[in-house]
Order: structure tokens, then sequence, then C-alpha cells
């Protein structure tokens, strides 16, 4: 059994979460800006379908890409050197989600609910939540989502319209991070194509403690700016 949060109530202890399904930890309270904080904080997130209640999660082991191990194949290192698709940075943080949000082929639907949609860009809106997207002749091709906390960075989802374009805005995201001296990138769940990005599985307890120090460092609030970042 996992516990019902109302509104006030604390998250258990992420060691609490279920084994099957993996990391299912609580269910209940709201999206409000102050729960989300403190749920990625303390390396939980929310992840629910249509119809269901908010769900919390802390899966063990915990899906993280170092940002300087990102990894950069000969074909995506020419597309970046010809600079195929225009970077930008929080221009359009509705807009990527929603396109996120749209079912992917062989699903019928998305966990990116409309309530969440509204909780993120309440975040976005305090300066928590960013988007990094791909732009060709001023249409929107590809591009990600995630928050920021301190020295550590949460990513949500992401999708490509265009060859490659969520992968040069995930190059763009890993390099300045890198620089900023960001320690992680919350990858959430393991994937084949996480993994050949260069993402790694590691023990919740190793995430948690990582997390610990990361989260209380210090961060870059508000819009942010890729416009000097040199992706090679």
């Amino acid at each position: 059994m996992i516990p019902w949060l109302s509104e006030t109530d604390p998250f258990p202890p992420p060691e609490r979460a279920l084994r099957d399904p993996d990391g299912l930890l609580a269910a209940g309270a709201d999206l409000s800006p102050e729960r989300l904080l403190a749920a990625y904080r303390h390396g939980i997130f929310p992840w629910y379908g249509p119809g269901e209640p908010i769900l919390w999660w802390s899966p063990d082991p915990r899906m993280v890409l170092v940002p300087a191990e990102f990894k950069v194949s000969r074909s995506l290192a020419k597309r970046l050197r010809r600079g195929d698709y225009e970077v930008r940075v929080d221009s359009a943080f509705e807009q990527v989600m929603r396109t996120c949000a749209e079912p992917r082929p062989g699903q019928r639907g998305s966990w990116i609910v409309e309530a969440m949609v509204r909780a993120y860009c309440r975040l976005h809106a305090l300066g928590h939540a960013h988007s990094v997207e791909a732009w060709r002749d001023g249409e929107l091709v590809g591009g990600l989502y995630g928050v920021a906390i301190g020295r550590m960075f949460y990513g949500e989802s992401m999708f490509t319209r265009a060859s490659d374009a969520s992968k040069v805005a995930l190059a763009h995201l890993c390099a300045r991070l890198a620089r900023w001296d960001y320690g992680l990138i919350d990858c959430q769940m393991e994937t084949a194509h996480l993994a050949s990005l260069g993402a790694r599985p590691i023990a919740r307890t190793e995430f948690l403690a990582r997390l610990q120090v990361l989260v209380n460092l210090p961060d870059h609030p508000g819009k942010w700016s890729f416009a000097d970042d040199l992706v090679d």
C-alpha cells in the first residue's frame, strides 16, 4: 500500500517506494509550485495518466546523465557544425510541453495531462522550469523541457519532428550545464535511447546522496539564455 497525501502532508522517504511497480511512492496532494519543488529536491516526481490521481515516483535505479558525458555521434557532430537548427531557450515553453504531450505512435494518450501543463507553466513563470528548442525556418521542430534546482536539472520530456532536432537541443543543454558545473541531468527511467546518449543507471541511494549536495548549490533562476554557447 502507498499513502494518500493531503495538500499539507509531507512526502514519505523515497526508500519506502514500491518495488512493483518500481518506484511508486505515494498518491494525492497537488501540483503547486511548492509541492513540485519539494518533490524534486527529494528525488521524487509526478507521473500519472488521464483520469488517474496524482502519483509520485522515485524509482531504483535512477537513470542519469552527467552533462559532460553526453555522447555526440559523428552524424550529430556534423549537424551541429552545419547549424541546421536555430536553438532557442525559454522562448516557447508551453508549446514545447504541449507538443511533448501529443500522443506518440502506438500510444492512446499522454501522461502530460492538462493539469501538468498548467503546473509546469507556473514553474516556468517562476524561473524554475526551462525549455530548449530547435527551430527551422521559424517552425519549432524539436525540443525538451525540465526543472532546474541548484546545480541539478531534471529532464521531463522531449520531442522531435525533424532528424536529430531533439538531440541538438540536448547537446546545447549539456554544453551549457557543463559550463555551469551542473552535476547531473535526471532522466528518471532507463531506456536504450538515453543510454546511447551517455546516460546510465545509478542506485537510488547514490542518486539521493548526490542530489542533496547539488540542489543546495547556487542556481541560475529566471529566464535562461544560451546565446554565447559554442557546441562542437
